[in-house]
């Protein structure tokens, strides 16, 4: 009966394991659906490539009227664009980055009156209407002011062109709205943040097994202050950042503010408790064996840490290495303070600028939270960590061998 009875609890143990562990896999999975479902149709090489900052062009024709339907359609264009065979440009409407709709330029003609404009805003330079421009409102001269807005769409303003000569003003804009600032602030923060942190890391660990007294009570309390550091909150680390390394940078560099190196300074500080923890892990794993048998030979206790011990520990430390990079690339609190919230297409080390993480803060801290986009660059950021995570492992696997 006893037996029965014990085999019956453990049948519901494994049943309540086997659910709670099923609703974590259910929740995971939602969460990933839900990025892919909203982010997937904005993934583009514009949208890792493209500025963010779109830039608009304010022109005006200067010719004479255009008449007759000279110009014919290319032979490629698909049923959703639309061409005027009077100005010889192609529009269709599509949708940005943001969800937005607009009226993309798909084709101009190379003898097209809009192929060179006159710049309204500096005199003497020209304007070229080309693939891939947004355009905004335009204001035709033939019979009064005829004014065509973007909302109006693709064929309502392939219309206005057949049915207009003479333009008085047209303005366009780049696309916009890309990640590439903040995808080159992500790299160059990894960067600097493992330049600055992992050496400190290792060598630290390494001191703490190898070199330091095992009875020394110094030494246990740093222990005891590093595994305690691990759990701060990141937000205290950026108050950190904003009142000693935003000042310190300020008075070495021509930083003004927030930088990139202020940034750096604040993620090596967070991130190596997790550097010093995992690789002193990794040398207790190191038979003491391999520190008796170079003692033996005739090395020093130098030598036999750098070159025997160390070596052995490197795929430990790599692993350190790839907890300490998706750390940086999923921070944004401490970054917040430590750098700002400034999304920049030009990136310079002394200046702020916005990483991928802080880059979705800010689309979604506004009055109208842009779910699309930051779902876009979650997908971006889950493909880069999961690319590292193979690249570790493969080359863990292949120093193991």
């Amino acid at each position: 009966m006893k037996k029965n009875n014990r085999f019956i609890r453990d049948r519901i143990y494994q049943i309540l394991i086997s659910l709670v562990s099923l609703i974590g896999l259910v929740i995971l999975i939602a969460v990933f659906g839900y990025v892919i479902k909203n982010g997937s149709h904005l993934l583009s090489w514009d949208l890792l490539t493209g500025d963010y900052y779109s830039e608009v062009y304010d022109a005006y024709y200067d010719g004479n009227p255009v008449t007759g339907s000279e110009f014919v359609a290319p032979s490629n264009l698909d049923n959703e664009t639309y061409f005027s065979t009077r100005w010889g440009i192609a529009l269709k409407d599509d949708l940005d980055v943001e969800g937005h709709h607009y009226i993309l330029v798909v084709y101009v003609d190379i003898n097209s009156p809009l192929a060179s404009l006159p710049d309204k805003n500096e005199e003497g330079n020209y304007v070229s209407v080309t693939s891939g421009q947004e355009l905004g409102k335009i204001i035709f001269i033939d019979e009064g002011y005829n004014i065509m807005n973007p909302t109006d769409g693709a064929e309502n303003a392939i219309q206005m062109f057949d049915e207009n000569s003479d333009i008085y003003n047209i303005i366009l804009t780049t696309s916009g709205k890309g990640i590439r600032g903040s995808l080159i602030t992500t790299v160059y923060l990894i960067v600097m943040t493992l330049i600055i942190a992992l050496p400190i890391g290792v060598l630290t660990a390494i001191y703490l097994h190898e070199f330091a007294s095992k009875t020394n009570k110094i030494v246990g309390i740093l222990r005891r202050m590093i595994e305690m550091l691990t759990g701060v909150p990141s937000i205290i680390y950026g108050l950190l950042g904003a009142a000693v390394f935003i000042p310190f940078v300020s008075s070495i560099s021509n930083a003004d503010g927030g930088s990139l190196i202020s940034g750096a300074l604040t993620l090596a500080v967070i991130i190596l408790p997790v550097i010093i923890s995992s690789t002193e892990e990794t040398l207790k794993t190191i038979p003491d064996e391999y520190r008796q048998a170079s003692l033996a030979l005739g090395a020093t206790k130098s030598q036999t840490t750098f070159k025997v011990i160390l070596k052995s520990a490197i795929p430990g430390i790599l692993s350190a290495i790839l907890l300490s990079i998706g750390r940086i690339i999923g921070e944004s609190a401490a970054l917040i303070y430590a750098i700002g919230t400034a999304i920049k297409d030009e990136i310079i080390i002394t200046e702020r600028s916005t990483s991928l993480a802080v880059h979705i803060w800010s689309v979604m801290s506004g009055e109208t939270p842009n779910f699309e986009l930051a779902s876009a660059i979650s997908i971006i950021i889950l493909v880069v960590v999961l690319l590292m995570n193979l690249t570790v492992k493969l080359a863990v696997k292949r120093i193991s061998r």
